[in-house]
């Protein structure tokens, strides 16, 4: 009840709450380990570490594991809060069998539904733009989506209604396609769909009248739409 002690216990619990700290039968945190004796010392830094490492497991941190045999505290990564104590083994929830992390589907890119209709009533007519960036040094991020699905390629037939037509951030702006009539079917995309966007609203803004923004390879319900054409 020594307002002392509790300030330094405070203290100390703020240091494993940040894991800051090792811990040992006999030693910890040197500044403050003088004032304690072992025996003092181990029941404190017990306490404490059960104390916080309750208030973390109510917030989906730790989870706990009985351990058959006591055991010392020690620190091990700057991911993990302090896993092992007298009583309890501490280690990091997992989220991986109960939940699925799914990247957002960009503004405005059309549902594979949509494609899949867009495509079927463009027929030989369809015309597939690719903003992806051929220099890597100016779209790094493109050559994860490019090892799923290269660009265009009519000499080998790879993806035969398909051009390259770079979009660039410095300019906000892309060559437009030759010799294509305002109301040719075209599908936009790039890696995942957001230069495709910006692409759909440049061709628009440019008169053509019947464009989709498809995404692109990292979108793969709506790639399966269109990929291969």
């Amino acid at each position: 009840r020594n307002p002392h002690h509790i300030a330094k216990n405070l203290r100390f619990l703020q240091d494993l709450l940040q894991n800051r700290f090792i811990v040992t039968q006999q030693r910890y945190c040197p500044n403050i380990a003088h004032h304690l004796s072992p025996v003092t010392m181990r029941y404190c830094a017990t306490s404490l570490l059960l104390a916080g490492a309750s208030i973390l497991s109510r917030h989906s941190v730790l989870a706990f594991t009985p351990l058959s045999h006591p055991t010392s505290l020690v620190r091990t990564s700057n991911t993990s809060v302090v896993p092992t104590g007298r009583r309890f083994l501490a280690t990091p929830r997992s989220t991986s069998t109960s939940t699925t992390r799914t990247m957002a589907t960009k503004a405005g890119v059309a549902t594979p539904s949509e494609l899949a209709s867009f495509v079927s009533s463009a027929g030989s007519r369809l015309l597939v733009i690719d903003v992806r960036h051929p220099d890597p040094a100016v779209e790094p991020g493109d050559a994860k989506s490019l090892a799923v699905a290269g660009f265009p390629d009519k000499t080998k037939s790879y993806r035969p209604m398909a051009i390259n037509l770079p979009w660039s951030r410095e300019t906000n702006q892309m060559d437009l396609p030759e010799n294509v009539a305002k109301d040719t079917p075209i599908i936009t995309h790039c890696g995942g769909g957001g230069r495709g966007q910006m692409a759909k609203e440049f061709l628009e803004k440019n008169g053509f009248t019947n464009v989709l923004n498809g995404g692109g390879p990292k979108e793969t319900k709506c790639w399966a739409e269109y990929g291969s054409k």
